[in-house]
């Protein structure tokens, strides 16, 4: 099997939804997979925005969110996810806003792509103590066994 990750509030390649931007609630779309590699012990989901702050120059990839740890029997995240109500396990990383949790699309001018990654490890990551993203995908390196990409757009 193939690991898939959709959302019922986009399609892939589709627009996001303004309730899940910071022109909406700011809060996060449902997410749910399929397909996990038998060796999974563990995902990571990252989203960023490659297209920051101009798609036309972009200069730097926006991170929006940072989640580790989920359990392979996990199989979704609901709408507006908090820690809270996170799977059993699951840590956060540090966002660019220097904040765990979810932060939506709010670009400042033209249209932006998100993108929605899944991982499937072969190992629990160790406690990295709110990892920004390049911490993150250093402690990935050479467990990654499965990837899905979900990418949604928007423009204010």
């Amino acid at each position: 099997m193939t690991l898939v990750l959709k959302s019922p509030d986009f399609a892939h390649q589709g627009e996001i939804p303004k309730v899940f931007t910071c022109d909406g609630n700011d809060s996060s779309p449902a997410l749910n997979w399929s397909g996990l590699p038998q060796r999974t012990r563990s995902l990571v989901l990252i989203v960023d925005d490659p297209d920051a702050p101009d798609p036309a120059k972009p200069k730097m990839t926006w991170v929006h969110w940072l989640l580790y740890n989920m359990p392979p029997t996990a199989t979704e995240l609901p709408q507006a996810v908090t820690a809270g109500n996170l799977p059993e396990g699951t840590q956060q990383g540090k966002n660019d806003w220097k904040q765990t949790g979810y932060r939506g699309p709010c670009p400042p001018v033209g249209r932006h792509r998100y993108f929605h990654k899944l991982y499937a490890l072969d190992i629990e990551l160790p406690d990295l103590h709110h990892p920004d993203k390049a911490k993150l995908e250093a402690a990935m390196v050479g467990h990654i066994v499965g990837h899905a990409e979900l990418i949604g757009t928007y423009q204010r």
